[in-house]
This record gives C-alpha cells, structure tokens and sequence, in this order.
C-alpha cells in the first residue's frame, strides 16, 4: 500500500553503516573490536563513559575490562552520564579524556551514555571547543576518536547511526546533531545484557523504537527503506513487548526486541525524525527526570492524529499489527490515533502529560522550545505537513489527557 506514496523521481541517499555485532553472546567480540582498533588505529589508551552501575549490573564490564587488559590498552572511566544527559557531563568527560591521553572512547549503555560518548569523541578532537559549542551549532565537526558501543537497552538506534542527544540545562535546550564522524567504528548488541531491564524501561524505551520508525517512514524525505524497515519493526515490537514485560529474561522476546531497536536506528538514520521528537525535546529538557520513551510515547497518539491525512497510506501499512483493517483514508485520523493510545495503555503505559505534571498553562514555553531549540525547526520542517505553531500546540494540548477515558 505504502508503494503509492513513493516519487519514483526523487534520489534518496541509502545509508547502511555501522558492523553491529549482534546476538546473545556478542559481548565476546570485545576482545576482537579492542585488538582491531589497537591495530588499525593505533589506540593505546581509552576513555570509558558510562551511567552509574548499568555497565556493571549487566555483566558487560567484566568482558571490557578484560580485554582491555589482555590487549595491554589503559583505561579511564568517566561514569557520572544520566538520563537526558548534559553538556556539563560531556565537558567533564573530555577532561578526563584529554588528560589521560585517551584515543578511543568505549560507551557503555543505553542512548544517553552512547550519545555522551559521541559527544565526548567528538571534542576529543577539537579541545578549544566546549560541548555547548558543539550543540548550538557554533562549530560542524569533520572528525571524532573512533567509538566503540556496547548497547545495554532496545530502544535508541544510537549505536546504529550519526545522531546524538544532549541538553543543554541553563537554556532548557534538548538539540540533536548528526555528523557522519560519529558513526561507531563498531557496536554491540547482546540481548543477554538486556533482561534486568526494569519492566517501565522495558516499556520505554521499546516505544521509543516504534516512535523513531513512524516519523522516518512518514518525513518528507522518508525512502522505500526506511519504510520497509519502520513496517518490522512495529510488527517485532507488537509481538514481542508483551513477552519481556510477562517475563524480563526471556531470552528470545529481548533478542527480537533487540533487532527492532536496531532496525529502528537505520530507519530514522535514512528517513531522519520529525514531529514526536522535536516535541518530546522540549518536555524532557524541562523535565530532566522524565524518561524519552514515556515522553515519546504520551505524544505519539496525537502525532499520528496530525499527520495521518498526509500518510494515510504509509501508516495504514506500518501500523496493521496495531490496528488492524485501515483502509488508509484520512477519515480514520482520531480512531488510529485512539487505537494506538488504547494499545500504548494495554501494555501499561497509561500516563498523559498532565499526569507528569504539564498544563495547558506550559503549552505556549514549550511550543517555544519545539521552534527555537538548535536543529528542532529542522526536525519540523521535514514533517509531512506544514509544522506550524497551532499544530504544536495543538499536539502538546490534546496530550495532556487520554483520547478515550
């Protein structure tokens, strides 16, 4: 169906990089991605950025430090990154970075390490510049140490892409960059270090998954592959979700859950974002503590709302394992968007904004923010239709509470 959307005339860029190693069990490729990149690129020293305990908790940094020590490369460990992690982490990682004579950076984590370590690669490479520098665009990088990223949730993509996320506090800004220097030297994905996941994360960051397809399938600059990619990757989740929230170590429910994130990545990583995370930006800027995927998630209903007259016919397609029998008509606008808020609170996340504590009252501050936080506007600017401030707003306002109560 989704086939009639797409202008056989326009020349799309198919991105496919970077080596994921991929499966329960790929921790164990450390060894072989350390003494590659000792020999390739004659790293000697690294610095490790990383959340509190998660590396540990998992397992994983009993095979990173191993390898580390039997490839003879010293090691330093930066592990203050949070959730929604700041400029101020980054800054301080390259300090450190830059101090110990580090060449590599190895992130170790969810989206945020990840996206820290990006950062950090990043101004390793430029040290008279600071990481607002880097997010307020005063600066486009052409270079970054070589990363190194050990994916411990299946949500983000980032080990999969050029893209990473950090806020700026003092101005309330979430901006993203997306630099081709910051695509990993390699990554790992290994379902195993997943299953202490707690069921919300579990949740959370699934949902931030499905949100990355449905704007890269529906941009206007979306390809028959981010399509394709955004269609498996609903239908993994759908299916599989359910499974690790019944039981969080079956194995085979991470393992796929695993590869949807990663399809995820690709997919925005071609057919780039648009709406829920421009919008999303500005509630988790203001709100450190609230998680993307909840944000993401309590957003996506009215989303879809907004731009399924505009992508009726993609939609329809990548949304039948959650709503089955669309026709693809921009009639079914408000029952789509029910049905995938009745779906979201089927699997248990039931929060709107109010509940998070947003009113109408913050409405107008974070349209604000949606517009004016470096590279947001771009994000909105390849939205199907035409982002203007009363869609915003209007997205924000009807996201305050349920569609159906």
């Amino acid at each position: 169906m989704w086939e009639k959307d797409i202008n056989i005339q326009e020349v799309r860029e198919i991105r496919v990089r970077p080596n994921v190693y991929f499966g329960v069990g790929a921790i164990k490729k450390i060894d072989d991605i350390l003494k590659a990149l000792k020999s390739e690129k004659n790293v000697d020293k690294v610095i490790v950025v990383s959340g509190r305990g998660a590396y540990k908790a998992t397992g994983a940094w009993d095979y990173v430090e191993a390898a580390l020590k039997s490839n003879g490369i010293g090691y330093i460990n930066f592990d203050k990154v949070t959730p929604n992690p700041t400029t101020h982490h980054v800054d301080e990682a390259v300090k450190m970075a830059l101090d110990f004579g580090a060449k590599a950076v190895i992130a170790i984590g969810g989206g945020s390490p990840v996206d820290a370590g990006k950062s950090t690669a990043i101004l390793m490479e430029y040290p008279d510049k600071t990481c607002n520098d880097l997010y307020e665009f005063k600066f486009a990088p052409q270079k970054a140490a070589p990363i190194v990223a050990i994916n411990l949730t299946h949500g983000t993509g980032s080990e999969t892409n050029r893209f990473a996320v950090v806020t700026i506090p003092e101005k309330d800004f979430k901006p993203a960059i997306a630099y081709d220097c910051i695509y990993p030297y390699a990554s790992i994905d290994d379902p195993q270090l997943m299953v202490k996941l707690s069921p919300s994360q579990t949740l959370y960051v699934s949902v931030d998954a499905v949100n990355h397809v449905v704007e890269a399938a529906t941009s206007k600059v979306a390809s028959p592959y981010s399509i394709t990619l955004a269609k498996e990757t609903i239908r993994l989740v759908a299916k599989y979700l359910p499974k690790a929230i019944s039981n969080p170590e079956d194995l085979e429910a991470r393992y796929f859950l695993s590869y949807a994130s990663l399809l995820g990545g690709v997919s925005f990583d071609n057919g780039l974002l648009h709406y829920t995370h421009a919008l999303e930006h500005p509630l988790s800027a203001v709100k450190h503590e609230l998680s993307h995927g909840l944000g993401l998630a309590m957003l996506l209903p009215a989303v879809i709302k907004y731009i399924y007259a505009e992508k009726a016919n993609v939609l329809a397609d990548i949304l039948s394992p959650i709503v089955a029998g669309l026709k693809g008509e921009a009639s079914e606008a408000q029952y789509v968007a029910d049905a995938v808020e009745k779906w979201l609170f089927e699997l248990g996340i039931t929060q709107k904004l109010s509940d998070e504590g947003f009113c109408e009252n913050d409405v107008k501050k974070l349209t604000h923010l949606a517009f004016n936080t470096p590279s947001l506007d771009g994000l909105l600017s390849i939205a199907p239709n035409n982002a203007t401030e009363e869609i915003v707003s209007a997205i924000y306002s009807e996201s305050l509470t349920p569609y159906c109560k």
